[in-house]
C-alpha cells in the first residue's frame, strides 16, 4: 500500500535544495560559498564579513608579499597595525566597510 504522507521538498532557511547546511548566502553579507565568489575587490564581489581566506584576496596578499605563510602576514596585520575584525563564535571575520576605511588610514600621502 503506497503512503499517502506527502513528501517535504522544503529546504532550510537560507539553503537551495542539494546546497550543504550551513553555507551562507553571499548576497546578504554571508560568508562565499566558493572562490567564484571572490574575483576582484575592484569589483565589490566579497562579502561583508570576509574570512581570514576572503581578506587576503581582498588585500591581494599572495601578489604584494613574499611570506610563504599569508597567514602571518595578516597576524603581523592585527597585531601591529590595528586590522580592524569581529569575533563571532570565536572565528574572526572582517567587516569590508572597517578594511576599507583602515587601508584609507594605513595609505601614506607620498610627503
Amino acid at each position: 500500500m503506497p503512503s499517502t504522507r506527502a513528501q517535504d521538498n522544503s529546504s532550510p532557511v537560507g539553503t537551495t535544495p542539494g546546497e550543504p547546511r550551513g553555507v551562507a548566502d553571499p548576497s546578504i553579507g554571508g560568508l562565499a560559498s566558493s572562490d567564484s565568489q571572490m574575483s576582484c575587490p575592484i569589483h565589490g564581489n566579497f562579502p561583508e564579513l570576509m574570512t581570514e581566506v576572503e581578506l587576503i584576496q581582498y588585500l591581494r596578499i599572495p601578489e604584494v608579499s613574499n611570506s610563504q605563510s599569508h597567514h602571518n602576514v595578516i597576524e603581523h596585520l592585527k597585531r601591529f597595525r590595528g586590522l580592524p575584525r569581529i569575533h563571532i563564535c570565536n572565528k574572526a571575520l572582517y567587516p569590508k566597510r572597517a578594511i576599507q576605511e583602515w587601508v584609507e588610514e594605513q595609505t601614506s600621502k607620498g610627503d
